[in-house]
């Protein structure tokens, strides 16, 4: 469901964007727009909406829980069509390819289209959160990851799940009062956190619903569907078995190895004007080397040495290995600049080109911190079976982890990642990583 509705939003946006060429063209030559002319501004517009469908993304407009008539989402909607603005401006008057400058066809596209994807976004934000559109959830049974799930649908209506009912399989003395409820509440989507397949009154209540064309879905699921992540107190070695098939992942794995290679280089080439600059903003900021080496561990537990500009005072860890926070006060005022626009990560490139990291990965951790968190958090060394990364799901969505029990947070996120990665998700993940440095907000 969440995911029909953002293909619904952007097919919605692509539409509206060349509607809207279409009628500045019209009204521009006071006539309906003429093939000729629609196919002499068509490609270059379409090099323009495919750059505004980016920054829109990056700017989170696709994402369902800023999906509301909020003060919030008009003002990120705003400074995303103010930069589609001057992208658009830019395209045409700093890029002489194309046989034409379109002034005023320019402008009026830009303001056709803001006011029409502005009414439409209002428009969709309130429709998805009609009843019709709603699916009716039953909860069978309790669990700490059915309870997160409930406020996080209670105040998210947009996502597009009611929790109607929530019912405890003893209560349920014959299959027909689960066929009851599922009719007076209109029931279409059943998720339960008990397994059938221990409880046979439960299967009898569950197949006599069958008629009722109702969806079935385990708790665990459904909690990593609208969660992002993976529920660590619901999983043992029978789900990593189950969902961690990596010979499946085998074309994506050396593709992605290609990409990264490549693009390593480019933007390792590119990098290297920045590397003066900073060299000198470190060395004024405070004494000490440059560059800093770290020991990490890398795929398949192997340790390996990863590079970083030097973002702490040179004795920093005197007293021994400890994780940084934002008020750290080892942290130098020119290391916190390279820290929140990530920086301090360019030397990584480097990294990623010989094959110990990639682009998109669980973050490597220090070796003492991983020796620890083995010990404390079961399961931990499983995100070792993929090459850690510059950026990762769990950096998106949350917080830099600063403790064991941020480190429990993000293993299920991680988790989530080994689970669904293919190409989507790490473009995803790079476009939300852009988003992150623009704002300044990085670790």
């Amino acid at each position: 469901m969440p995911n029909f509705k953002k293909i619904i939003l952007l097919i919605g946006d692509i539409a509206i964007l060349y509607f809207s060429l279409w009628l500045s063209l019209s009204i521009r030559y006071s006539q309906f727009c003429t093939s000729e002319k629609w196919n002499l501004h068509f490609f270059p517009f379409s090099l323009i909406y495919a750059s505004w469908i980016i920054v829109f993304y990056i700017a989170g407009l696709y994402e369902l829980n800023l999906a509301r008539n909020s003060v919030e989402f008009y003002s990120t909607l705003s400074k995303a069509i103010i930069i589609n603005g001057v992208l658009g401006i830019a395209f045409f008057y700093f890029i002489p390819y194309f046989s034409i400058t379109p002034k005023t066809n320019l402008f009026l596209d830009i303001g056709i289209s803001t006011g029409l994807i502005v009414l439409w976004r209002q428009i969709y934000n309130k429709i998805i959160k009609s009843s019709l559109l709603l699916v009716n959830v039953l909860f069978i049974g309790k669990s700490k990851e059915m309870e997160e799930v409930s406020k996080v649908l209670a105040n998210n209506p947009q996502l597009g799940y009611k929790i109607v009912s929530q019912i405890y399989p003893d209560k349920l003395e014959t299959p027909l009062d689960l066929m009851e409820i599922i009719s007076s509440k209109r029931v279409n989507l059943i998720v339960t956190s008990i397994d059938p397949h221990y409880d046979s009154n439960l299967v009898k209540s569950l197949y006599q619903c069958l008629p009722f064309k109702i969806s079935f879905s385990d708790s665990v699921s459904f909690y990593e569907k609208i969660m992002g992540k993976v529920p660590l107190s619901a999983i043992g070695e029978v789900w990593f078995l189950e969902n961690l098939a990596e010979s499946e992942k085998k074309f994506y794995e050396n593709f992605k190895r290609i990409f990264d290679m490549f693009f390593a280089i480019i933007f390792g080439i590119i990098s290297l004007f920045f590397y003066p600059i900073i060299a000198v903003a470190i060395k004024i900021d405070s004494k000490g080397h440059v560059f800093y080496k770290q020991k990490r561990v890398g795929l398949n537990g192997e340790v390996f040495t990863v590079y970083k500009f030097r973002t702490m005072t040179e004795d920093a860890e005197k007293n021994g290995v400890k994780w940084a926070d934002d008020e750290d006060k080892r942290i130098t005022k020119v290391g916190r600049f390279l820290r929140k626009t990530r920086l301090d990560e360019l030397p990584q490139l480097l990294n990623i080109f010989f094959g110990n990291m990639s682009f998109v990965g669980p973050r490597p951790e220090r070796v003492e911190f991983v020796e620890k968190l083995e010990k404390q958090i079961p399961y931990y060394n499983i995100r070792h079976i993929v090459r850690p990364g510059l950026t990762g799901w769990a950096q998106v969505n949350f917080r830099y982890g600063a403790s064991v029990e941020d480190s429990i947070e993000k293993l299920q996120y991680e988790l989530y990642y080994i689970k669904h990665r293919c190409f989507i998700l790490d473009i995803s993940i790079i476009l939300k990583t852009v988003k992150i440095i623009l704002k300044g907000a990085g670790r």
